[in-house]
This record gives C-alpha cells, structure tokens and sequence, in this order.
C-alpha cells in the first residue's frame, strides 16, 4: 500500500486569481501569502492534475507555514477541461504570465519558479529558451528525466542553457528518474545543481506503508528542504544517496 500525501488545515488561505495568458486566454490561479513571507514561489502542476490536487496544495500550505508564499495556476489545458497538455509554446507562455504575476504581487519578494514532474520540465524548458524575469532559482518536484521503462537523458539536455541555481527532489523509487541517470545529469550541471533524494518516495512522492514513513513526514523534509535552499540559495551536507 502507498500513502500519497495530503494537504492539512493551512495557516494561510489561498486567494483565487486570473493570470491572462495571451489576449482571449485567462487561466485560474491561487496565490497563498505566508504569513512573515521570505520568498515567493510560481509553481506549475503535473501532467494529470491541476492546481487543485491534493498533493499541490499540500505542499503550497506546508510551504505557507515554513514562511514561502506560492502562486499556483493552471496550464490552459487544464482550465479548459482537456486531458491532453498543452504544446510547450502554450505551456511557456502560460508560465511566463505567472511569473509575471508573481512578481507583480510580491515585487519586494525572493521569486523562484518550477513545479511537479511536467509543471517542471516545462519551466525549465521556458527559461533556457529565454529566462524567466527576475527568478533567481527553478525548484523541481520529481523532475520527469524519461518516460517509464524508457531510460534516457534527452529530456535534460536544456538544462545546460540554464544558469540559476537548479534544485532537484525527487523520490528514490521514482520510475521517471533512474539513479544512475540522474547523477550523470546532475554531474554534468555542476554547482548550479542541488539534489535531495526523498527517501522511499515514488513520483508522486507516496510512500510505502511498510517503510514507516508518514505522508506527513514527506511533505515536512519537502518544505523544509524548499524553505532552506530558496533562503540560502544551497543545501547543507547532503545525505549520501545524493552524492555525484
């Protein structure tokens, strides 16, 4: 059995948005303001699921209580209903709106970017083409490195076009990121990468009952690890399934 992550009552509620895209297209979003804000986060959901799954919010109402404000918003497949993403153009444009917004409502905030496994890459991808104004950093939740049973590293090759600092957590039994794949990835970034493997955790960062970790005690290192990096701009001493 896998114990997926779920959201608890947050300390900050999260106020409902409009993030317009391009003219004739407006996407929903949900900005949740921490209380003592230090930075803010833009982030994106996963292929499958909008703003509103669970495990978003869980993280965004963690993430309000280690003192990080979010914006969510939908990818305009999303909002219309559609259960296929949106082309990489479509999904750039609405994440560059985003950030846009972000840094409209919180100008005297940190802003970083990223999100979960699509939300991510596609983020990623945005700012190698051309960088995302004023985030200094991109968080990834479970970056999807290759499909399923596909191992490969083309997915990665853009991030060598990135130069802010990159942090990556992802699960130890996720089946999108071979260990072995990943570290070369990692090495080749250098020191623009930072790495904190989830341990036990699949993609979706679930956790198998019989390891005795909690959903909730996931979501805390997730927090705690985003809230650290995004204040410190780097991690302290790794543990060592993160080692290069």
């Amino acid at each position: 059995m896998v114990v997926t992550p779920q959201p608890m009552k947050s300390l900050a509620e999260a106020r409902r948005l409009g993030v317009r895209v391009v003219p004739g297209t407006t996407v929903s979003a949900l900005y949740q303001k921490a209380p003592h804000a230090r930075a803010l986060v833009v982030l994106a959901h996963g292929a499958g699921a909008g703003m509103t799954h669970p495990f978003m919010v869980a993280v965004a109402d963690r993430l309000a209580e280690a003192g990080v404000s979010t914006l969510r918003f939908q990818f305009p497949y999303m909002e219309a209903g559609s259960k296929r993403p949106d082309r990489p153009a479509v999904a750039h444009a609405a994440i560059r709106a985003a950030v846009r917004k972000a840094a409209k409502l919180a100008p005297a905030l940190p802003l970083f970017a990223g999100g979960k496994s699509f939300g991510g890459r596609m983020t990623s991808q945005a700012q190698a083409l051309e960088p995302l104004p004023k985030v200094r950093g991109l968080v990834f939740l479970g970056f999807p490195l290759h499909p399923p049973e596909k191992p490969s590293v083309e997915r990665a090759a853009h991030l060598s076009d990135i130069h802010i600092p990159l942090l990556f957590i992802q699960g130890t039994r996720d089946a999108l990121a071979r260990p072995a794949l990943l570290r070369k990835v990692l090495k080749g970034l250098g020191k623009r990468a930072s790495f904190w493997p989830i341990r036990d955790a699949d993609h979706s960062f679930g956790v198998l009952v019989r390891s005795g970790r909690t959903s909730q005690e996931v979501l805390a290192e997730i927090a705690d690890i985003l809230g650290k990096w995004m204040k410190s701009g780097k991690l302290g001493r790794r543990p060592a399934e993160a080692r290069t």
